[in-house]
């Protein structure tokens, strides 16, 4: 137990039996204000805004003439009526190298991605052409780069092989995965237009670390499938049936050019990761080795004929561009339903990675981006991709860090992308008719190792313990069971974890730091004391119905607690119970009763309740609800040091 003050002399007023013990008055006291009383409309409204335009999207339009009225509402849909007043020779040199270096990353991811999502590889070069068009007339980012990820790639996969399967019902398994990404843009564009983007900070931090390491072991154990050159291999995803589907297949179905392939490769991908490491001046290194390993891989193949011996290539792709898919969406029947709730999945995880990856490159180059616009232009990204034979398009990590490495200065390195893309389906696509499939894998496995991020895990162990039970769940609901069950879990322990923080907030005994007027918790500072016959509790945190019997609950046992501790000490009583309520940011009426019922539970031990620094919304409803006026407003103060100078000359005739 923290020390205790010696009592403090000064004048005494006898306590009432069975009353309000009196408290001395000071005509150097402050008192507290309260506000105004509130219009209920104005009330609303300012709650309304600060809810949804926190940001004041509106208050560039105040004072402005009807033509510069319109001109900011043209910017702010399509923000590169802004940016391209301004652009220049020398930003687009930067944007040029930046677009051709992640066309050479994307080329060969984008054949890959699609092959996790059961896909043709064509679709995976069509989701990277019309997407990042539209991303660049309407985003606001100047760093992200736009196209098929690996997660979203597997989990839209697994949730539509759940419904049709891929090999027996091509057809519908292709006409669901346009109706499923045009519902995640719809899903996407909506939370951006209804200003809900707060919706996704739901899952946080540490579930996202967890779902993305569980996702990218998951998505390298089914490359093993292409990496070792099996050809049946199980359509489950967790590390179980994976393996054991590996291993089973091992004595007959293993393919040992494949593997000499897939292992020199991936050797080499990694190895030039490590040389863009260590040099940033090498950032072209890791990004163009992808491409470089397609083209010698291919000549390889197509040379020694090795398809002959058991390599599995790419085979037949498609030329030309991207063909209309809006009369193959499902607007009726059964499959609508199966299209909108994959696609709201889907479009959730795809605009919490692209934000991230937005906010993430914004901080460091000291801009800002709009969450909600963002998520429109996302959102109708995807919806013209649904209608182009494109699938669930978002920011990939890996192609953003090499855009911001090569010096990319405007949305415009999309642009440069999206038209060497155009050139590849229009005139190279029959060159990769002799890809190997093992050099897709090692491209994919490469790609998603960063997502395994050890060191945010050390730091979410160490930080917060709750937190890493949220990404050890997200981290192996996914490799164990699904990449949905993952997610499931990332976002109910998220959900969890604030339910338990709203219905049990912190609370602390309070003591004096000596030879100051400042009271502080005892656990942090040891030397803090404790005044004789007080105690000072400070509740952290808004008292609602959800936790308002709890904070009642808590108070009383540390009353309980420190009586029990004083009177095997011999100090005096408890005679005030004073509750530092700076942290309160608000009350309800559940709130109020149960402070109504401490007070009249103190009452009858004749312990008087004071309360200290009260903010304005509590105050005016604790005026409200009429109890200030039975607590007594001289018992209100504006400091804990108020409250116990007014409190502490009572006891030193008791003592």
């Amino acid at each position: 137990m923290a020390s205790r003050a010696h009592p403090v002399d000064g004048d005494v007023s006898p306590a009432t039996d069975g009353g309000d013990l009196p408290i001395k008055s000071s005509p150097h006291r402050h008192k507290v204000g309260v506000p105004p009383k509130q219009n209920m409309f104005h009330d609303f409204m300012y709650t309304f805004k600060e809810t949804f335009f926190h940001d004041d999207p509106l208050r560039d339009f105040k004072d402005q003439p009807k033509s510069k009225q319109f001109m900011l509402g043209l910017q702010s849909v399509f923000p590169v009526f802004d940016w391209g007043r301004s652009y220049n020779l020398k930003k687009f040199r930067g944007d040029l190298i930046a677009g051709l270096t992640i066309a050479s990353l994307c080329i060969p991811q984008d054949i890959g991605y699609a092959k996790l999502a059961n896909l043709d590889p064509k679709y995976g070069l069509y989701s990277s052409f019309v997407p990042p068009l539209v991303y660049a007339c309407m985003g606001s980012s100047r760093d992200i780069a736009i196209g098929p990820v690996a997660v979203v790639s597997l989990l839209l996969g697994t949730l539509l092989q759940a419904e049709v399967d891929p090999v027996t019902n091509p057809d519908e398994y292709l006409r669901l995965a346009f109706t499923a990404t045009f519902f995640a843009g719809v899903t996407e564009a909506a939370l951006g237009f209804f200003r809900l983007g707060f919706l996704i900070d739901f899952l946080s931090h540490a579930a996202v670390v967890g779902f993305m390491g569980g996702a990218a072991i998951t998505i390298a154990l089914q490359q093993l499938k292409g990496f070792l050159g099996i050809k049946k291999f199980t359509k489950k995803t967790d590390i179980v049936a994976v393996l054991d589907s590996v291993f089973s297949a091992a004595h007959h179905g293993w393919n040992w050019q494949t593997i000499l392939i897939g292992a020199s490769f991936l050797t080499f991908l990694l190895t030039s990761k490590l040389i863009g490491k260590k040099n940033k001046k090498l950032f072209w290194v890791p990004a163009v080795a992808p491409l470089i390993s397609v083209i010698i891989s291919t000549f390889f193949v197509y040379i020694t004929r090795a398809d002959k011996q058991g390599v599995q290539i790419v085979k037949h792709l498609d030329k030309g561009i991207n063909p209309s898919s809006f009369d193959q969406i499902y607007f009726s029947g059964d499959n609508l339903a199966k299209g909108i709730r994959i696609g709201v999945v889907a479009g959730m995880v795809a605009l919490t990675e692209a934000v991230a990856i937005g906010r993430t490159f914004a901080a460091m180059k000291d801009y800002q981006i709009d969450g909600n616009k963002e998520m429109v232009a996302l959102g109708v990204m995807n919806v013209v991709g649904s209608m182009s034979s494109c699938y669930v398009a978002t920011g990939s990590f890996s192609r953003s860090a090499v855009n911001f490495m090569a010096g990319c200065q405007t949305a415009v390195s999309n642009i440069i992308m999206s038209i060497v893309v155009l050139l590849t389906l229009l005139f190279l696509t029959p060159l990769f008719k002799y890809t190997p499939n093992a050099i897709l894998a090692a491209i994919i496995i490469n790609a998603v190792i960063p997502l395994i991020d050890i060191q945010a895990a050390i730091l979410i162990f160490k930080v917060d313990k709750l937190d890493f039970i949220a990404c050890m769940g997200a981290f192996f609901g996914v490799i164990f069971v699904s990449v949905e069950i993952g997610l499931l879990i990332a976002v109910s322990i998220s959900f969890a974890k604030i339910l338990l923080q709203v219905t049990r907030p912190r609370t602390a005994v309070l003591g004096n730091i000596p030879r100051t007027s400042v009271y502080r918790n005892i656990q942090q500072y040891p030397e803090a004391t404790m005044v004789p016959g007080v105690l000072t509790i400070r509740v952290d945190s808004a008292i609602y119905f959800s936790n308002s019997n709890y904070v009642r609950e808590r108070i009383q046992r540390w009353l309980l607690e420190e009586e029990e501790k004083v009177k095997a000490a011999s100090l005096p009583r408890i005679q005030f119970l004073i509750i530092e309520m700076s942290p309160v940011t608000d009350i309800d009426t559940s709130g109020i009763h149960a402070l109504e019922d401490l007070y009249k539970s103190l009452q009858k031990r004749d312990i008087q309740l004071v309360l200290a620094n009260p903010g304005p919304l509590v105050i005016g409803k604790l005026h409200l609800s009429h109890f200030a006026d039975m607590l007594g407003h001289d018992h209100i103060f504006l400091t804990v040091a108020d409250a116990v100078e007014a409190c502490c000359p009572k006891l030193s005739d008791e003592v």
